[in-house]
């Protein structure tokens, strides 16, 4: 059978991926055994290319991927592991990586992952050593074989190179500019780090649909492949989406009061959402997107319910609901017009407020005093050859701990960076690349490389304060130069520096400045 990078491969292929949720306890327990049932049945299902399987979903503890996952390598299918950083650091993602590996498990789908749950004996601290764009670049370099030379001296040692497939998730369904815009740069560093498939975030919004394959398409990308999320709404999960109780996933009024007229049915609803589900299937494949990626059924019966539904629907019955499901809450911000003729996006130019908007400049309130400052006094310290340079490597290079530079200076580091920014004192410091807003102190993920897909109408997700990554765009909008927000090389931050100075390290070559792992994302349209 075709291996999953070989199906992606084929271009003319729609193919079929189904979400299995993992619980928690043994496979013996009552709960796992029916998912274990249900991972069986989809095994022996026809028509359906890959089963992704979860880790730790919501940040709660669940039986790991890999044990659900032995039904579908032993009968040949495909399998796609989710990995996210929420519980490992990077030593135990490679780790994980090579144990994945050697049980035969390469589609991976790399995740941030949500914030940590609770766990035995209270809440589970989070690890988010890297994110997802550090993960891909993990898996890059154990894919082009991974050197472990460790001393001086010694012959180099190469590993084996593994054959991880890497994909990675996108979400547009954000309400706000300073949300969806971050979100479309961070999805093309993902692809730079070696993402080789993207699955976007739930959402029921055709229009928006259209733009996120209209953006790849305008930016070069179009070839990659992009697979639409269909998850199977029932009215209890429209109630959990309503609320935002699932980070990064909303529905508007109108589709909720759809689904609660619908709960009063005979069925609940059943039939009404299995068609749902099986529209957007049809919408999808009519926008070119090369896959459907199936969540929220729990039988095999039901997966195959919504894809004989999909296969009854004539040739261009999409247009009709690409019409019909425009279920966008109001103000949301799109990157292109509408086109009048399908309702869909007019991809050929930008939306005339939005474009209006680049070429302007905004004032905000996230221009402070402190940016205007802390950027004079970057670049007058931290260009190299220039200004303080020279002088700060010298008296860096020359004091008695290297590591922290003269002790005066280091007062004044620790001193000023902890009243302007609530520095944590990492070592290697991101100010510079967040428009000068600590990625430790003001975000609960430390997400250095763009932001995570949880914000809720602009506020994180776990803290109610407003993204940093939405306060760093505003700020250079402000100067119109918004489409820097992610021009430079992603940041995989080293543990090890914690507690020394950053000024010294970025003087010295110390920092991950002076380790770049990939080429940086494309600039601004």
């Amino acid at each position: 059978m075709p291996t999953l990078p070989e199906k992606f491969a084929r271009p003319q292929d729609f193919l079929i991926g189904v979400e299995l949720v993992s619980t928690r306890g043994t496979v013996r327990e009552t709960r796992a055994a029916r998912t274990v049932a249900f991972a069986r049945d989809l095994a022996a299902a026809p028509g359906i290319d890959w089963v992704s399987i979860t880790d730790n979903a919501g940040g709660n503890p669940m039986l790991a991927a890999p044990a659900l996952g032995g039904p579908f390598r032993d009968a040949g299918r495909e399998v796609v592991i989710h990995l996210s950083c929420k519980d490992f650091n990077r030593n135990a993602l490679e780790s994980e990586a090579w144990h994945l590996a050697s049980e035969g498990f390469h589609n991976l789908l790399a995740l941030s992952g949500d914030y940590s749950g609770p766990g035995i004996g209270g809440g589970a601290k989070p690890v988010f050593d890297i994110d997802s764009v550090g993960l891909l670049t993990l898996l890059g370099r154990l894919n082009a074989g991974l050197d472990v030379t460790r001393a001086a001296g010694r012959a180099p040692a190469r590993l084996d190179p593994t054959r991880f497939f890497a994909g990675a998730v996108v979400t547009n369904f954000k309400r706000h500019e300073n949300e969806v815009m971050p979100q479309l740069y961070k999805m093309e560093q993902k692809i730079a780090a070696g993402a080789r498939f993207l699955i976007n975030q739930i959402g029921y919004d055709s229009r928006k649909i259209h733009e996120l394959r209209a953006w790849l398409e305008r930016r070069g990308h179009g070839a990659v492949p992009l697979v639409g999320n269909v998850y199977v709404l029932n009215p209890a999960v429209a109630r959990v989406f309503r609320a935002q109780r699932i980070p990064g996933v909303v529905i508007s009024d109108e589709l909720a009061a759809l689904c609660e007229r619908h709960a009063a049915s005979p069925d609940k609803g059943k039939a009404f959402f299995l068609e749902l589900a099986a529209r957007q299937i049809a919408i999808y494949r009519g926008l070119g997107y090369r896959g459907a990626y199936l969540g929220g059924v729990h039988t095999a019966e039901e997966v195959q319910r919504v894809l004989a539904i999909a296969r009854g629907f004539a040739p261009d019955d999409w247009r009709q609901f690409a019409r019909e499901l425009r279920y966008s809450r109001p103000g949301e911000f799109f990157v292109f017009p509408e086109d009048p003729a399908t309702g869909l996006t007019d991809p050929t130019r930008l939306h005339p407020a939005y474009e209006a908007s680049l070429h302007a400049r905004p004032a905000t309130a996230n221009v402070t005093y402190s940016y205007r400052f802390s950027k004079f006094t970057h670049g007058l310290m931290f260009t190299p050859g220039r200004g303080l340079w020279d002088l700060g490597a010298r008296l860096s290079a020359g004091a008695k701990d290297p590591r922290q530079g003269p002790a005066w200076l280091r007062a004044i580091e620790h001193t000023g960076k902890r009243l302007m920014f609530d520095c944590r004192d990492c070592g290697d410091c991101s100010l510079p690349e967040t428009a000068f807003l600590c990625p430790e102190s003001a975000c609960a993920k430390n997400q250095r490389n763009g932001p995570c897909g949880g914000t809720r109408d602009g506020l994180c997700e776990v803290e109610d304060f407003e993204c940093i990554w939405s306060r760093a765009y505003d700020r250079l909008k402000s100067e119109g130069r918004a489409g820097e927000l992610l021009a430079h090389v992603p940041v995989l931050q080293d543990q090890s520096l914690r507690g020394t100075s950053s000024w010294a390290n970025t003087w010295l070559g110390r920092d991950h400045l002076a380790k770049p792992v990939s080429p940086a994302p494309p600039a601004h349209p």
